[in-house]
C-alpha cells in the first residue's frame, strides 16, 4: 500500500462486518488510526486483532446519539484528531407502506437517517478548530431509483443524500467535505437481514447465503459480478484521502451501472 492516509484518524460506523469492516482494513493498510464501531464485540475483538494496534474497537448503537458522541470522544482522546468520520451503519427497515407504524417510522429512520445526521453534528464539532475534515455518509442507490429498498430505506437514505449536500455547504468554508457513497448490488448480509441476523449464524451458514446473494446479484447489473465491499472500501479512500480534497456535496454512485438499467437482466 502506498500510505494515502498516512497519519490521518478515522471512525467508521458498522466496522465490524461488510463494508464497514473492509473499509477498516483499506484505511488502516493505507497509514491510518481507526476506531470502528458495532454491536457485535467478538467481531470487534476479532477485526482489531488481525488488523493491528492502530485499530480500536468501541461497542455503539448509531440510534443512541450519546453513543457516537463517545466514538469521536474516544478518537480524540486515543489519537488527538478526527480527519474521517465514515457514517456507514445501517440494516433493513421496518414496515412497508400498508403496514408502516409509527414505531417502524421512528426506528428506521434513527437508525438510517439519524445515525448520520449525528455523526455530522459530532464530527463536525472537531474538526471546525481543526479547519478540516472529510465526512462521508454511506447512502444507496435506493435514494435515487425505486425499487432497490425499502419503503422507508428508500425515504432514509434519499434524506442521507440531501443532508449530504446541505452539509458540505455549511461546513464547506470550515475546510471539512462532507460527500456520500450510494452503493448498489454490494454482496453484503443486509440481503438477509443485516449483522444481527448473520451474527445468529454460523460461518457456514452465512457463506452458503453469500454464495446465492453474488450469483443473484451478477444478474443486476451491467457488469457480470456482484459488488464487493471492497468497491465501497476503495471508494471511501478515495474521498478521504488528499486526492479527493475537491470533492464536496458529492453522491458517489457505486453501482456498476445498475441505476442506468431500465430493468434488470434475467
Amino acid at each position: 500500500m502506498s500510505g494515502r492516509l498516512q497519519g490521518k484518524v478515522a471512525v467508521i460506523t458498522g466496522g465490524t462486518s461488510g463494508i464497514g469492516a473492509a473499509t477498516a482494513e483499506v484505511f488502516a493498510q493505507e497509514g491510518a488510526k481507526v476506531v470502528i464501531a458495532g454491536r457485535s464485540e467478538e467481531k470487534g475483538a476479532a477485526l482489531v486483532k488481525r488488523l493491528g494496534e492502530n485499530v480500536i474497537y468501541q461497542r455503539a448503537d448509531v440510534t443512541r446519539e450519546e453513543d457516537i458522541k463517545a466514538l469521536i470522544d474516544l478518537a480524540v482522546n486515543r489519537f488527538g484528531k478526527l480527519d474521517c468520520m465514515f457514517n456507514n451503519a445501517g440494516g433493513p427497515d421496518r414496515g412497508t407502506l400498508d403496514t408502516v407504524s409509527m414505531d417502524d417510522f421512528v426506528y428506521s429512520m434513527q437508525l438510517l437517517l439519524g445515525s448520520a445526521v449525528f455523526g455530522i453534528k459530532h464530527a463536525a464539532a472537531v474538526m471546525k478548530p481543526q479547519g478540516s475534515g472529510c465526512i462521508i455518509n454511506n447512502a444507496s442507490i435506493a435514494a435515487i431509483r425505486t425499487g432497490q429498498g425499502g419503503y422507508l430505506y428508500s425515504a432514509a437514505k434519499a434524506g442521507v443524500t440531501h443532508i449530504t449536500k446541505v452539509a458540505g455547504v455549511q461546513l464547506g468554508p470550515f475546510g471539512i467535505r462532507v460527500n456520500s457513497i450510494a452503493p448498489g448490488a454490494i454482496a453484503t448480509p443486509i440481503f438477509w437481514g443485516g449483522s444481527q441476523v448473520a451474527n445468529t449464524l454460523d460461518d457456514a451458514a452465512n457463506q452458503r447465503k453469500m454464495e446465492k446473494l453474488m450469483r443473484s446479484l451478477a444478474n443486476a447489473t451491467p457488469l457480470p459480478r456482484a459488488g464487493l465491499d471492497k468497491d465501497i472500501a476503495y471508494a471511501a479512500l478515495f474521498l478521504a484521502s488528499d486526492e479527493g480534497s475537491f470533492i464536496n456535496c458529492h453522491d458517489l454512485v457505486v453501482d456498476g451501472g445498475r441505476t442506468s438499467l431500465f430493468y434488470e437482466k434475467k
